[in-house]
């Protein structure tokens, strides 16, 4: 994972090379432990806001801030544990574990595992579900396929070569479900493209 990845003013991710976004999901709840300065409660924040999903990426982004969190980063490559949760008196979820971004010169010890639940509060989930848990299936098959042997540092931006095209022109869609598939990229208009998830710059690519 990683606090506070770039967005653009409208909020959108600033994305990698190569990174395709595939949905958009508002109207979500979220929720996550260990944050820095999030106060007593282990860390944890809560907040309201949309997912987006990609090929390499799902990130949530905060309608408002919650303190100093306002975005968060999940690497598919990092995520696992995930479960859809459908309880009888309580909303359908989506709960799982992500694994931290560790710059290269730091100590895994010192970086925690999160827990994150997705809460779909508002309209369905039929289009998100399906389409989330084929997109984690094809990047860990793909992955292995190509990287035998994982490394406990594996690059995330590895997750970039799985292809999505066929996936995406096949997915089911729910009309109760205010998912937003993105049949042409949200930010074809900019250049901005980041290389590294270890620094929070983004330049121009060419």
């Amino acid at each position: 994972m990683a606090l506070n990845p770039p967005l653009f003013p409208n909020g959108m991710p600033v994305p990698f090379v190569n990174e395709l976004f595939i949905l958009a999901r508002d109207g979500v709840e979220f929720e996550v432990d260990k944050i820095p300065g999030a106060g007593s409660d282990g860390g944890k924040v809560k907040a309201k806001g949309t997912i987006y999903l990609s090929n390499i990426r799902m990130v949530f982004v905060a309608n408002s801030p919650v303190g100093n969190f306002f975005a968060f980063d999940m690497p598919q490559l990092y995520v696992h544990g995930e479960k859809f949760n459908q309880p009888i008196f309580h909303c359908n979820n989506i709960a799982g574990f992500v694994e931290p971004v560790v710059p290269e010169n730091e100590n895994r010890a010192l970086y925690s595992t999160h827990s994150f639940k997705i809460l779909f509060k508002e309209g369905g989930c039929g289009t998100f579900v399906p389409l989330f848990f084929n997109l984690l299936k094809s990047v860990r098959q793909y992955n292995q396929r190509y990287a035998p042997t994982p490394e406990p540092r594996m690059d995330p931006l590895q997750a970039s070569q799985t292809p999505v095209d066929e996936m995406m022109r096949h997915a089911y869609v729910d009309p109760n479900d205010p998912t937003k598939i993105f049949l042409q990229q949200p930010t074809a208009e900019s250049n901005l493209r980041r290389r590294t998830y270890h620094s929070n710059s983004a330049e121009q690519s060419i």
